[in-house]
């Protein structure tokens, strides 16, 4: 693979990428680049998590002088979110050179934005439904544009952005180069491909198997009210440092997060009903560890890019097959290996079947994990979380202690009393959670995106409503652990700590055939 310095790049963009721990490019960059510096129009097929936005970030910051005022580039994306990450992830490619970026999307003051725009900056990344509101204010101009991305185009489409997208574009001068990113080519991509792009170049580094190979894919079959306890226990063995869960309403999402809180696991939710300050606040935690799992929704969780997630976990079966590759896709990122467990009851299993057959993937079967193997998954992490502080030898004022503890006491006994107290105590809350209905396996055929079909709700005729009957679940509380038959290593060099929580996002589309339930 190509190291960066390989591509001639100017020394005020490779001192940013060096310091930004790039060495060697990924596949899809080392692919792109030399196409994006020359100027030709691009077509990219690359999953999220693959290094994309260096691959148009560095040529488009490489052509741009620093004192040029205008805005002279533009990347569309289909979330607020991803919007977010784009323009910090340019702005620190662009840091030595002086090239301005601005994400516009909406949920955020459009008062601010304006008073941002006044600061010229060249690179504008946005949602197309706000960039239009600022098109029609007349507070963005498109006049002077020479370069246009459209990142996760798949996914901008599939909102339903597609009248969006196709008059932001007919608004720029054709005298442009336009990079086209998407992880499928379904035909509706083709199609404004074929209308907005002059003889583009085919890149692509998407694997022949729809799902990632990096991501391990195991299924549990379980009763409804044994999910939170199959949940809990897997939580404890697996020991994620990072994980999404799952849930398919927003309602699902709300009682999941509190019943974890509430059994001592470090997690928060995300749905659709949430401001942009909560989901903000809830993913800047995610980000830096303060919860480890994430409970959401598939609309929040569509273009989240979270590096470091190990661990999906579908307490809900996904509606379709589309939505169970985009859930899988947050871990196994980047060549890193993940793992992606779905639980499925008993009437899900020919849905579940349906799902392997459109995806090409054979998922396999795992036993509802027991409790022993859950306590022992928790005691590991936590002797590998004492063995660390072992090896790290810093410790030395608590050494008077222990050696008085030690003239009174066995050393097995105490070490066990300090595993006991580090793996904290089992909060037997009664928990319970509202059931839903099974989804129902619907015959169609196999392909995996439909022009223009919009995603939400019951699509295509799966599932329904749910039912607001009852129900009780019992659950497993604590901390982490590793899995004691799985075949997988135990916990992780930071295990001890409880584990649990989530977070998540959405630049959620309601009005334009995005729903949650």
């Amino acid at each position: 693979m190509k190291t960066f310095a390989e591509f001639g790049l100017e020394p005020k963009v490779l001192q940013a990428v060096t310091e930004m721990g790039f060495e060697e490019s990924t596949p899809i960059q080392a692919k792109a680049i030399p196409i994006a510096m020359s100027g030709a129009d691009l077509i990219g097929q690359a999953q999220t998590g693959t290094g994309k936005t260096a691959a148009f970030g560095i040529p488009l910051i490489s052509k741009i002088p620093p004192e040029e005022e205008r805005i002279v580039a533009l990347v569309m994306t289909p979330t607020r979110e991803l919007a977010i990450q784009v323009a910090d992830e340019l702005g620190k490619l662009a840091r030595y050179k002086g090239i301005r970026t601005l994400p516009i999307y909406g949920g955020q003051d459009i008062g601010r934005q304006i008073r941002a725009l006044k600061k010229k900056p060249q690179i504008i990344i946005g949602t197309p439904g706000r960039l239009l509101d600022h098109i029609n204010r007349k507070t963005i101009r498109l006049d002077d544009v020479r370069t246009v991305v459209l990142d996760e185009a798949d996914e901008m489409l599939d909102m339903g952005f597609m009248e969006d997208i196709t008059t932001i574009l007919s608004l720029v001068p054709e005298e442009r180069q336009t990079m086209l990113f998407s992880a499928t080519m379904p035909p509706n991509i083709q199609k404004l491909a074929q209308q907005f792009l002059r003889n583009p170049e085919h890149v692509s580094v998407i694997p022949k198997n729809i799902t990632a190979p990096s991501i391990e894919q195991i299924y549990i079959e379980v009763h409804e009210r044994e999910k939170f306890e199959a949940l809990s226990r897997l939580l404890d063995m697996e020991s994620p440092d990072l994980a999404i869960v799952f849930g398919r309403t927003k309602r699902r999402v709300d009682e999941l997060s509190e019943a974890l809180q509430k059994r001592g696991y470090s997690a928060d939710g995300l749905h659709g009903d949430l401001s942009q300050n909560q989901r903000d606040t809830v993913m800047r935690k995610f980000r830096d560890g303060s919860i480890d799992v994430l409970v959401a929704t598939d609309v929040a969780a569509r273009g989240l890019d979270v590096s470091g997630v190990t661990h999906v976990i579908n307490f809900d079966l996904p509606q379709d097959p589309e939505s169970y590759v985009h859930r899988i896709g947050r871990t196994g990122r980047a060549g890193k290996e993940g793992v992606a467990y779905t639980f499925v009851t008993p009437r899900e299993i020919d849905h579940l079947h349906f799902i392997e057959r459109v995806t090409r993937q054979r998922i396999a079967r795992r036993p509802l994990p027991s409790l022993a193997e859950a306590i022992e998954g928790k005691q590991r992490v936590t002797a590998e979380r004492l063995i660390e502080i072992i090896q790290q030898d810093d410790f030395a004022e608590y050494k008077g202690i222990a050696i008085q503890l030690l003239e009174q006491y066995d050393s097995v006994h105490l070490v066990a009393a300090a595993m006991k107290l580090l793996t904290g105590e089992k909060k037997d809350v009664e928990i319970e959670l509202t059931p839903e209905d099974p989804i129902r396996a619907k015959k169609r055929r196999p392909d995996i995106r439909s022009s223009g079909r919009r995603f939400g709700g019951a699509v295509g005729g799966y599932g329904g409503r749910n039912s607001r009957s009852g129900g009780r679940g019992n659950g497993y509380g604590g901390g982490r652990g590793g899995y004691g038959d799985s075949g997988r290593g135990y916990g992780r060099s930071e295990g001890g700590r409880q584990r649990a929580g989530g977070r998540g996002y959405g630049d959620v589309r309601r009005s334009r055939g995005w729903s949650e339930e």
